[in-house]
């Protein structure tokens, strides 16, 4: 996926995951400030006790000398996100110092894209993990990845089939519900996708589910007609 890294950071039940972009804008950081911030949101430390003090976290573990430290922690890539050039004492210092810092301001963190959600990234990383997952979907991904990718590829049809009517967005708002091309094009993303009728009437402006539910109905029975008389 390009010269991007993914990590995967364990947050609640077994499996659970998150796809981060490690490409150092800053989406690492944040994931891992809210790992080594928990004992600090469960009030495990008292507020004058340091982050280095709590045992059953690897902060501490960072702060250590390369000799101390367990053999498989590698720290390069947090520090290159904190800007901190080397991994020496001075390095280790100004790392304890940032997060203390960040620390401070831990009440008013919005986490809601790290506990929600099933990837933490730009735009550009979003679309390219959901690009493989159309390939590739299988059963270890979650409901909101597989969500999300059913309506990448339900978006990628409207945009085709805007552009192979040359209709750009004001054009398929100022359609009428019923417009026979708008018709065609919801029969054509419940045939080959597997988004909902409501996605379906909002996306391209159809009113209320039933209404493109019986929209539908009278498509394909006229349908049915048609080919009873060809057959005859």
């Amino acid at each position: 996926m390009n010269a991007r890294a993914l990590f995967g950071h364990l947050f609640s039940g077994r499996y659970k995951a998150l796809v981060v972009d490690g490409s150092g804008r800053g989406y690492l950081k944040t994931v891992c400030d809210y790992v080594h911030l928990n004992p600090v949101r469960a009030r495990l430390l008292g507020p004058e006790a340091p982050l280095g003090q709590y045992r059953w976290s690897s902060w501490p573990e960072y702060l250590k000398t390369p000799r101390r430290r367990w053999p498989w922690l590698s720290v390069g890539r947090v520090l290159g996100e904190y800007q901190i050039p080397k991994d020496s004492a001075a390095g280790r210092r100004q790392l304890e110092l940032a997060l203390e810092e960040r620390r401070a301001g831990e009440a008013g963190a919005d986490y809601k894209p790290v506990r929600r959600g099933w990837c933490l990234g730009d735009k550009g990383f979003r679309k390219e993990l959901l690009a493989r997952m159309k390939e590739r979907m299988g059963v270890e991904h979650y409901g909101s990845e597989r969500q999300e990718s059913v309506e990448a590829h339900a978006e990628g049809i409207v945009t085709e089939e805007l552009k192979r009517r040359r209709w750009d967005e004001k054009e398929l708002g100022r359609r009428v519900k019923e417009d026979g091309q708008k018709v065609a094009i919801a029969m054509r993303l419940r045939a080959e996708t597997a988004v909902t009728v409501k996605w379906i009437a909002e996306r391209l402006g159809m009113g209320a589910p039933g209404y493109v539910n019986h929209l539908l109905y009278r498509r394909r029975k006229l349908k049915g007609k048609q080919y009873a008389k060809i057959k005859n």
